[in-house]
């Protein structure tokens, strides 16, 4: 699992660094302009943003990239403690929010909560014959293994994450690729094509004119 880390108290960050690099790959900054560049040239499975830095504020940031449709999940960590910053920070997106100073522990535990409910690093029972491992890109259907592509992997990942809800091609095609080699929706008609060969058509439903949604 890939974190984005944006905090710009150096001791902290390094003591962050320090403990989740032990289980995840880490990707840190102290800028929220250099935060939005990379979530425009990387895919990540986490974001901690730390609510004040320098050069902005990470609801902003991530207020502009759910603006974008990123639906990445994130958790804040701030010296605030009052219920304004709170509930700003679940008006702009966020998922969860962690007030300093914090134990490493619960910082885990949280980052626990966050996997479970959106699959991710492990495996996820698609249905009763039918388990999906994002990791490593494969299905289990009735004890046989399926291999799928990276790319069908990371559509049906993403269609899981937001079951229940309709997707568009448009933001599955943001989410999926990088800003400068975004294909065409063709795409995506064919990766979902791909994706109902395995799991059957009526997991991944049509929604005419608006996009999919996994059910």
């Amino acid at each position: 699992m890939h974190i984005l880390l944006l905090e710009d108290d150096t001791v902290l960050a390094d003591i962050l660094k320090d403990y989740l690099q032990e289980q995840y790959q880490v990707t840190h900054t102290y800028s929220m302009k250099e935060a939005m560049r990379l979530c425009d040239e990387n895919r990540y499975d986490l974001y901690i943003f730390d609510i004040n830095v320098p050069d902005g504020d990470g609801i902003t940031l991530l207020k502009e990239l759910r603006a974008f449709r990123d639906e990445t999940p994130a958790i804040f960590i701030t010296a605030f403690h009052d219920t304004k910053h709170l509930t700003e920070a679940f008006q702009s997106g966020g998922n969860d929010f962690i007030k300093k100073p914090f134990d490493l522990e619960e910082l885990n535990v949280r980052i626990d909560n966050i996997k479970r409910h959106f699959g991710l690093d492990m495996q996820i029972t698609l249905s009763d014959d039918t388990a999906f491992d994002p990791q490593t890109h494969t299905l289990n259907i009735a004890g046989a293994l399926h291999k799928l592509s990276a790319k069908e992997s990371e559509c049906l990942h993403y269609l899981y994450k937001n079951r229940n809800r309709v997707v568009s091609s448009d933001e599955l095609l943001q989410n999926l690729w990088a800003y400068d080699e975004i294909p065409s929706e063709d795409t995506i008609r064919t990766l979902i094509k791909q994706l109902r060969k395995h799991i059957g058509k009526e997991h991944i439903i049509n929604i005419r004119g608006e996009g999919y949604r996994y059910e």
